[in-house]
């Protein structure tokens, strides 16, 4: 059974030994690996190691620090969205899809705004997907549709209620000035005001999000870094379930 408190660990139980990267604006040599070695005992590790050092350039130094820290972690006060559905295997989604909505499920996917990463969304659409799984182009109950780059969210909007979008999900890798937090709350205000209830599920992802900021932003989910294509296929066949027993 996990204790509710906890340390980080290391070479043995409780030691609290932790890794961390960063990089100072200065010169490789010993005063930047002292400035790490100071900004980390600041920070409560202690005693602070430099185990590795390399100039990125003339002006800069990326130092790992290595050492203990006093600090527990309690678990209870943890807070994190666990996955409240299974995963399942792309002929289980087929059938799901085909049961319930008793025709294809619209997905239309884009990065709004002036992003222009299209990474993030084609590992989840394109057939060739990420992490060994292919994308929800490969599910033949879904029918795709990726809008690709700096997609406006009017044009967003049109194009979702031309497509009879069942599911409209958002990427955002810029995140300069929050502006990926700024992006997705005009879009789901925009769904909001141009269909209320009638709007179809909204999903932003990107990897400086947190799932947490689902309500705060307006969306049905929110997925962070490392999110699989079965991952957001599981989650649209769950939220559509409960969407039609719902109405």
């Amino acid at each position: 059974m996990t204790s509710r408190y906890v340390r980080p660990y290391g070479d043995t139980t409780g030691d609290g030994m932790v890794q961390m990267s960063l990089t100072v604006p200065v010169p490789h040599g010993p005063k930047a690996e002292g400035a790490a070695a100071q900004l980390a005992a600041k920070m409560g590790i202690e005693p602070a190691m430099v185990v590795h050092s390399h100039a990125i350039g003339p002006d800069f130094t990326f130092v790992v620090v290595y050492g203990s820290v006093k600090h527990l972690i309690d678990l209870d006060e943890v807070k994190v969205v666990e996955r409240e559905y299974p995963l399942l295997s792309p002929t289980e989604i087929n059938t799901s899809v085909k049961k319930s909505l008793r025709r294809k499920m619209v997905v239309v996917g884009a990065c709004i705004g002036t992003d222009a990463h299209t990474v993030g969304i084609d590992a989840i659409l394109n057939i060739k997907g990420f992490a060994g799984q292919k994308g929800l182009e490969y599910y033949r109950e879904l029918r795709v549709v990726n809008l690709g780059a700096q997609v406006a969210v009017p044009d967003l909007v049109k194009r979702a209620r031309s497509e009879k979008a069942d599911a409209v999900l958002v990427s955002q890798v810029v995140t300069q000035r929050d502006a990926h937090l700024l992006n997705t709350k005009e879009m789901a205000a925009a769904f909001r005001e141009a269909m209320g209830e009638r709007r179809p599920l909204l999903v932003a992802g990107g990897p400086r999000f947190d799932p947490l900021q689902a309500g705060e932003l307006g969306v049905d989910r929110v997925f962070g870094r490392g999110t699989t294509p079965g991952e957001v296929a599981s989650f649209l066949v769950h939220a559509m379930s409960h969407k039609e027993k719902v109405a």
